[in-house]
């Protein structure tokens, strides 16, 4: 009876809700949405589908639990300066999410899609709760806590999304400084009349570091919220 009790524990430790969700992450990671079927993950972990079932419901499901895995881990980045610091945990968060979209090709759809048609599931929460509780901490007043917390939350998503699709677009063995040379060369060969600006800054383009730019961004936003007032309440909204 003792071996047979073993083979069962390993069994529900493989067939377990969260090997699945490795698995399933696995198989996004390695051939997208449209590869992540029923019958490949049943192929994956050697298993049945009706096993499968027991801890997931449908395709939807898996791709929300997949999402959510995966964003949990990225917030969970440590700080890499003072842990006490709302503006290094602020980094931390940005720098997580940025390196997990970059990693996962399928995820940036997934959070649009999430974020359009499902946030009040798990995803949307997390990722504002990890952002909003640093900008309370830097004192801003609460009257503009969601403002500020949510154009945090769309820089941040937006130009990591932005930075993962740049890098696939140049395609399978394109060397990305070669690439931005090329894009530099372009501008300034542009009309000086109608792209004055264009030209001037595009030296600037090859070799560029994509994350300092990123966490550049956040410390512009991070200054703007002490320097920009608040917007005047509508005459609607003093009633």
């Amino acid at each position: 009876m003792a071996p047979r009790t073993r083979k069962s524990e390993r069994r529900t430790e493989a067939l377990s809700r969260e090997r699945i969700i490795e698995a399933a992450v696995e198989l996004l990671d390695t051939a997208g949405e449209g590869g992540l079927t029923f019958r490949a993950l049943t192929e994956r972990l050697a298993t049945g589908p009706g096993a499968i079932y027991w801890h997931v419901a449908n395709k939807d499901e898996l791709l929300d639990a997949a999402t959510d895995a995966v964003i949990a881990a990225a917030l969970a980045t440590e700080p890499a300066g003072s842990p006490d610091s709302p503006r290094d945990a602020i980094n931390a968060v940005a720098l997580g999410l940025f390196d997990a979209i970059d990693e996962h090709p399928w995820l940036a759809t997934q959070l649009a899609t999430q974020f359009s048609r499902g946030p009040w599931k798990s995803v949307t929460p997390r990722i504002l709760e990890s952002i909003g509780r640093q900008v309370r901490a830097l004192g801003v007043p609460e009257r503009r806590w969601f403002t500020v917390a949510t154009v945090l939350m769309h820089y941040i998503l937006g130009a990591a999304g932005q930075n993962a699709v740049n890098g696939r677009a140049h395609g399978p063995g394109v060397n990305r400084d070669e690439f931005l040379g090329a894009v530099s060369t372009a501008w300034k060969e542009l009309d000086p009349d109608d792209y004055p600006f264009t030209r001037a800054v595009a030296d600037q383009m090859p070799g560029h570091d994509d994350r300092e730019e990123f966490l550049a961004g956040i410390a512009l936003i991070l200054a703007g919220i002490t320097a920009v007032p608040p917007p005047p309440r509508s005459h609607r909204a003093r009633r």
